[in-house]
């Protein structure tokens, strides 16, 4: 038997890809994951005949260096958004409900529904979240929030002081997932920084990923922190064994080579506001631009004729994303652009 709700769990649709075009549907980077992490993961592969340290150690106690907080205080798990349905599952049932920006990470709904919730959807206003509609859809039966800042795909941060603001509205009994998958593009100084907040609100948990600014998407590792017992609640309803000890590897000398590789983020924030500018795009603190829509069709075909040109980037029925990475890649992109524009 299958259950009978299975039907309305939307699919996840990852990016278009094409090994004879430039892929800039997915948000990936350009550059490979250093030496140091590719001879790690190497290493770790000899021994694939063995399992992986379920419990991650020495990849917490990394990143409990990293962050400045505890190894418990730290999970991770097959990339952030593993997390996120982990902690979907931990504190969510039938009887719940989820609230969640919309347009925004895919899975969110998909998460909703895996869980049996309600899904809440809220529409952003201006690429950002509407937190006042966030909370006023709040009753006694929400038990998460998803926001995520910079926000996919519009690329829109969240102040500090907003989050505050909507941190001291928001029910003790509500758990807020604060995503951070994008964190290293961000360089807005006023927008909020899980490091700097989680320890005032124990029903916070941020989650950030290797898959993007660290280049590990292919081994799929990522990470959260917060109070100890939501920790233990997201571990608790994981997958054993979900974190290769190839991408416990990677992540690992990654973190150990974080100034060398986040280096590398400063080519995209380079380009960044460029290619906005170029396209009439929105300004984004993350590795993509956001062009939006109000015609749901006109997206898929921007995105069909760039196709065309050799380049994938990504439409939704809201808008077109397309992701920048470096400025060969950059400009590579923009001719395609320009030619599509400059055809009769």
């Amino acid at each position: 038997m299958i259950r009978p709700d299975l039907a309305a769990i939307p699919a996840y649709v990852p990016g278009k890809t094409d090994p004879e075009a430039l892929k800039l549907s997915s948000n990936e980077v350009a550059g490979v994951p250093l030496p140091a992490a590719a001879q790690a993961m190497a290493e770790a592969a000899a021994g694939g005949n063995r399992y992986p340290d379920m419990g991650a150690a020495a990849l917490k106690n990394a990143l409990a260096r990293h962050l400045g907080v505890g190894a418990e205080n730290v999970a991770v798990g097959c990339g952030s958004s593993a997390l996120c349905q982990q902690l979907a599952q931990a504190t969510s049932t039938p009887d719940n409900n989820i609230i969640f920006p919309w347009r925004s990470f895919e899975a969110y709904p998909i998460f909703c529904r895996i869980t049996g919730a309600e899904p809440r959807p809220v529409p952003l206003i201006d690429g950002a979240h509407d937190l006042t509609s966030m909370l006023s859809l709040i009753d006694t039966a929400t038990s998460l929030i998803f926001l995520c800042s910079p926000n996919n795909p519009s690329g829109a941060v969240i102040s500090t002081s907003d989050f505050r603001d909507f941190m001291a509205q928001v029910p003790e009994h509500v758990t807020v997932a604060l995503d951070e998958a994008y964190f290293e593009f961000n360089r807005d100084e006023g927008a909020v920084n899980g490091q700097e907040v989680w320890r005032d609100y124990p029903n916070v948990l941020c989650l950030r990923t290797f898959s993007k600014a660290y280049g590990l998407a292919g081994v799929r590792v990522g990470y959260a922190f917060g109070n100890p017992e939501l920790v233990a609640a997201v571990d608790k309803v994981g997958v054993p064994f979900q974190v290769s000890a190839v991408a416990q590897a990677g992540a690992i000398a990654s973190l150990k080579h974080a100034d060398e590789l986040l280096a590398r983020v400063e080519d995209t924030i380079d380009v960044r506001d460029e290619v906005a500018d170029r396209i009439g795009a929105q300004h984004s603190q993350a590795n993509f631009v956001w062009l939006p829509f109000d015609d749901p069709e006109q997206a898929s075909t921007i995105a069909g004729q760039l196709a065309a040109h050799g380049v994938l980037v990504r439409a939704f029925p809201e808008g077109l994303r397309v992701t920048v990475t470096i400025r060969e890649e950059a400009d590579e992109f923009l001719s395609a652009w320009d030619a599509v524009y400059s055809a009769p």
